[in-house]
């Protein structure tokens, strides 16, 4: 068994591909750097990211794969599911081997497995793109908090550029400790150290404009107000706004 370690990049992820077929390695297995594990008697390959190899894979995938399938094989990779590399390296193994276009033949277990981990990216992302809210600081920056279950900022950048083109903003994923800062130019990866709860009323006093908390309350209010209480159906709630996202809305606090 030969274990080759990437760096975590989808780049990472496709020159580690390419170094399979290169290197003739049989058995391999995938793993992200920090969550290798080791072979007595397999190789270990540390794979050196590579913009070439993996445009190589990815064009060879292109002559493949209809532009649809290709999105879902990136969104599945944004799952970050434990050892969906492997899942993606068997998959893209089968879709090489085969003469014919393989990318409905759902009785293979990879090609469903890449539909269905696509699906529920997909949903996160729109979940994302309809649930945050943005908090005004004292600089004008409109920020927002998010912890999704997968890794959707990728997704959602672009959503965000064009319906506040006009705002500098930053949506920081906390979970996986990074952001996406907007200055009404470009979008840039960022990483912050949160020290403090921003949840606390005290940080939200130092650190919002003087009219963000009004406009907070304001809006429970309105969200009260429309909400009718003898039409309250809870489990169809929550069915379209799990819990789990309530932490950071505005109105569920």
């Amino acid at each position: 068994m030969d274990i080759l370690v990437y760096d975590k990049t989808f780049i990472g992820l496709l020159t580690a591909i390419f170094d399979v077929y290169e290197y003739k390695f049989k058995n391999p297995l995938i793993y992200p750097e920090g969550n290798a594990r080791s072979s007595l008697f397999g190789a270990h390959h540390v794979v050196h990211t590579d913009t070439k190899k993996s445009e190589r894979v990815w064009s060879k995938l292109d002559m493949k794969l209809s532009k649809i399938s290709l999105t879902q094989l990136y969104k599945t990779f944004l799952s970050e599911l434990p050892g969906i590399e492997n899942n993606i390296l068997r998959y893209i193994q089968y879709v090489i081997a085969s003469r014919y276009n393989v990318e409905n033949d759902y009785s293979h277990t990879e090609v469903l497995m890449v539909k269905q981990t696509a699906k529920k990216v997909d949903r996160e992302k729109h979940r994302m793109e309809a649930f945050v809210r943005f908090a005004l600081t004292k600089d004008e920056l409109y920020y927002s908090i998010i912890q999704p279950d997968f890794n959707v900022l990728p997704l959602i950048s672009n959503h965000f550029k064009n319906r506040y083109a006009d705002q500098r903003w930053l949506i920081y994923d906390i979970r996986r400790k990074y952001g996406l800062y907007y200055d009404k130019k470009n979008i840039t990866e960022v990483q912050i150290d949160f020290t403090s709860d921003l949840q606390n009323a005290d940080a939200k006093n130092n650190l919002y404009d003087e009219n963000e908390i009004l406009y907070q309350e304001l809006w429970k209010q309105y969200f009260s107000s429309v909400n009718i209480k003898a039409r309250k159906k809870t489990k169809l709630h929550i069915q379209h706004m799990p819990k789990r996202y309530w932490k950071y809305l505005v109105e569920k606090q």
